[in-house]
């Protein structure tokens, strides 16, 4: 569908869109490899892992550096040491994307109401969003483990627009990946891509999405043109 009129209220992915979080994740990666005497994977196939939720990272992460054969019987130790690790190390090097609090002001100062959604879960989310002073933007936040499916499953965007009371076409989702153009297309949602995100490592100008946009405040001004 095409980025309509009448947009009331936006979704914002976390990981690579908001917050460049690659460097903990990757640090936390490290250290759990380290413990169960892998080789390291670089930064940038990490980053290529990331969008699936954290199982996945690890899983991808036990692939690369033990292969196949081994990493399904290592999945379990694996995810409960990157946990602890993660839970540790989030937050440290994580920054905020050039633009990003700008953006989010124009969205307020348009009087949207905003969400985040994210396949992060709770025990992430939350202090993430607290510590690099994202939590005051966001009447609601929707985590990986909040509902029983997350993107690219539409049950999240599907509960914020319920919570919102307002009809898909009316809620839009920015965010940097296939999860989040897969998601919003089966909800019903509009969907706008950030040019900077991860999207495991492939172009996002191939997602089926509405608009890319270079930054929030882009969105923004493209929300405040078609509102006009």
């Amino acid at each position: 569908m095409p980025l309509a009129r009448g947009i009331a209220a936006v979704m914002l992915d976390l990981d690579g869109t908001l917050l460049d979080t690659v460097p903990d994740l990757a640090a936390a990666a490290e250290r759990m490899l380290a413990a169960l005497a892998l080789p390291a994977c670089t930064q940038e196939q990490i980053r290529s892992f990331v969008g699936k939720g954290i199982p996945n990272l690890v899983a991808r992460c036990l692939q690369a550096s033990a292969g196949a054969g081994r990493a399904q019987g290592l999945q379990a130790k694996a995810l409960s040491l990157y946990q602890d690790f993660y839970f540790e190390e989030s937050g440290r090097r994580s920054s905020v994307y050039p633009g990003v609090l700008e953006g989010l002001a124009q969205l307020r100062a348009m009087d949207l109401r905003l969400a985040c959604v994210t396949n992060k879960a709770a025990r992430f989310t939350l202090p993430l969003l607290e510590q690099k002073g994202l939590a005051p933007w966001f009447e609601l936040v929707v985590s990986g483990d909040t509902l029983a499916r997350k993107k690219p499953d539409p049950m999240q965007l599907a509960h914020i627009c319920a919570e919102f009371a307002l009809a898909p076409s009316k809620v839009l989702l920015i965010g940097d990946s296939v999860n989040d153009a897969l998601a919003a297309r089966a909800a019903g949602c509009p969907v706008a891509c950030v040019s900077y995100g991860y999207n495991e490592g492939a172009d996002v100008r191939d997602l089926d999405c509405d608009a890319i946009v270079d930054s929030l405040p882009e969105a923004a001004n493209l929300l405040q043109r078609k509102s006009s």
